[in-house]
């Protein structure tokens, strides 16, 4: 079963729905115990990197995590779940995160060439950069479906996939048992449905 971590900032539906599309189980929780029960973990969000990082603390569910990431259990950061995954995050101030993944989450805009619209919204195709298991379906140059101003900036070895956006932006990172996709798999047609399909199989 994979814990879907409700703490009121993820699509928290759309990505159930998309389980049950390629017939896995799923439950949307707060619980702790339902966590540590769980197999893997999916860590949804959307909005502010503070806030988010404020409710996951407050809630003692970011110490699940962190103690569930040592067991080895798989763990999937979705957007800005991804960027939670991170040491911090400049996003209207300067925020820690979960320190699962050494990196900083900055502005898209420092990076970008001017004309380009901010957020990055829509369809983009992924670059590989280094091999990971949540890509065993994943065909070159597939296109997912992004929104995001922030993007994540760490150490190539982690980066598992770039987008182009004038020029690379992290669109998926690994760390171990820690994977975090910056897209939204749940929104990316059957492209999406595969890499959650291929997540579900990944062993502690």
């Amino acid at each position: 079963m994979t814990a879907i971590i409700n703490y009121g900032v993820g699509n928290l539906f759309s990505l159930e729905s998309s389980f049950n599309a390629i017939g896995y189980d799923v439950t949307i929780t707060s619980n702790p115990e339902e966590i540590r029960n769980a197999e893997r973990i999916i860590l949804p969000g959307v909005g502010a990197f503070g806030d988010a990082a404020g409710k996951l603390f407050s809630s003692g569910l970011a110490d699940v995590l962190i103690s569930e990431s040592k067991r080895g259990k798989p763990i999937l950061g979705i957007c800005l779940g991804m960027q939670l995954l991170f040491t911090k995050s400049y996003e209207f101030g300067e925020y820690d995160g979960l320190n699962l993944i050494p990196g900083e989450v900055k502005p898209i805009r420092d990076v970008i060439p001017g004309g380009l619209k901010i957020p990055q919204m829509g369809w983009n195709s992924l670059t590989f950069i280094n091999p990971s298991e949540i890509y065993s379906r994943t065909q070159k140059d597939s296109y997912v479906y992004f929104v995001h101003s922030y993007a994540a900036f760490c150490d190539g070895k982690y980066i598992t996939s770039t987008t182009d956006y004038g020029v690379p932006l992290t669109a998926s990172v690994q760390n171990g048992n820690i994977y975090g996709v910056q897209y939204h798999p749940e929104k990316s047609g059957n492209v999406g449905l595969d890499i959650l399909r291929s997540f579900c199989e990944v062993k502690s």
